[in-house]
């Protein structure tokens, strides 16, 4: 019986994948990961409706930059980086200097997930506790069959449901105070 061998990739190994390949994958727990395949209209739509209202209320109120994928986050010590490619990110203007030209350096305050049917179970779980690990303030998943976000944030012992909005509902951020975004507009 032939052993398996345990090899864990690096943030370099990653980097050193051509540039189209790097736009396919994710780097976790030393593995590279495949990105699932081109995501769909519902996801692309509430993507940008969604990125698109976060980054006039940041822009307007010179709070920092909003970005969407795919944009590499660079978690974790040298050796042992997890990279990963959310959807929608926000890094406030005290935190910028975690914005470099190629990646993310750190925690952003913001991470949303666009769920998929092939990427929801990692978005539940694993990737909840890896954004609550490296210190992502607030999480919002965001589910487009069933037209919810969940906003989550950052407490003593990992993430608290700071509320499930609706389709019919307005979500409000407790890291963005004054932020509003209607749902009806977004799904």
């Amino acid at each position: 019986m032939a052993t398996k061998a345990q090899i864990k990739f690096t943030y370099e190994d990653y980097k050193s994948l051509p540039y189209v390949e790097r736009q396919r994958y994710e780097l976790l727990d030393g593995e590279l990961i495949p990105m699932t395949p081109s995501p769909g209209f519902a996801h692309q739509s509430v993507s940008l409706e969604l990125a698109s209202r976060l980054h006039i209320f940041v822009r307007e109120r010179g709070l920092g930059t909003v970005l969407e994928a795919p944009f590499d986050v660079v978690l974790g010590e040298k050796g042992e980086e997890q990279v990963v490619q959310p959807d929608i990110l926000f890094v406030s203007q005290a935190r910028r200097h975690i914005i470099h030209e190629e990646e993310i350096r750190g925690a952003p305050d913001l991470v949303v997930e666009i769920l998929s049917p092939a990427t929801a179970e990692k978005d539940r779980i694993f990737k909840r506790r890896l954004y609550a690990k490296y210190g992502v303030q607030e999480y919002w998943i965001v589910d487009p069959k069933e037209k919810t976000i969940e906003v989550l944030t950052l407490g003593k012992q990992g993430y608290e449901r700071a509320g499930l909005y609706r389709r019919d509902e307005t979500l409000t951020s407790k890291l963005l105070p004054g932020l509003q975004i209607s749902l009806t507009e977004v799904f």
